[in-house]
């Protein structure tokens, strides 16, 4: 949700192009959907388009749905790899990070509860799932957008498929297409069907 991280990179690189298209991929979309909507900055009248691929626009529904059964491998994946960094970091910040709660850790939400809230200045994992989920600035985008989950998505809940939301904006638009995972849209060809769907969206404008 650090839209303005977003921001910093697109004035940097704004003077040098005519048109600007922001594309992303789960978290990253989420953060894309966030900055159209959430109004914290200017939108550079260069930025035409953007398409989210994959995106949990609702973080709490989102951690959810992966603590199911049949998301244990991911759930075990991402807590080994989150842990692991934070080791690093207690390495370079001792006195600014206790690891001690990684002990108590047994799946995303308990990990979001004591290290990422509290370290990106959240009062709990509910608060940071509240403020920086996009889906509550849907309604706000003033700029043609394409959001592609699929309804096969292991990461997303019912909540992270913003129909509603599309309906009554004209320029989010959703596609629900059945199959296709998290960011797995592959097709026959040199090309993602993800990455058409992509180019054929920022090609409209």
């Amino acid at each position: 949700g650090k839209t303005d991280d977003l921001h910093a990179v697109i004035n940097y690189v704004i003077p040098n192009y005519d048109a600007v298209y922001l594309v992303g991929f789960s978290l990253g979309g989420n953060l894309i959907l966030k900055y159209n909507g959430d109004g914290l900055f200017p939108l550079s009248s260069k930025i035409k388009a953007s398409v989210a691929i994959s995106v949990p626009v609702d973080l709490k529904g989102s951690s959810i749905s992966l603590q199911r059964n049949e998301n244990t491998l991911y759930n075990w994946r991402f807590l080994r790899t989150l842990s692991k960094k934070m080791y690093l970091k207690h390495r370079q910040f001792p006195k600014e990070l206790d690891i001690k709660p990684l002990k108590m850790i047994k799946n995303l939400t308990d990990f979001d509860e004591y290290f990422t809230s509290k370290i990106n200045g959240f009062k709990n994992a509910q608060d940071y799932y509240f403020k920086a989920s996009s889906k509550q600035f849907l309604p706000n985008i003033s700029k043609p957008t394409l959001l592609i989950n699929a309804m096969d998505d292991p990461f997303l809940s019912q909540s992270c498929f913003p129909v509603n939301e599309s309906k009554n904006n004209l320029n989010f638009h959703l596609m629900i297409p059945k199959y296709g995972g998290h960011v797995g849209f592959i097709s026959k060809g040199d090309f993602y069907w993800s990455e058409n769907q992509i180019l054929k969206f920022i090609d409209r404008y």
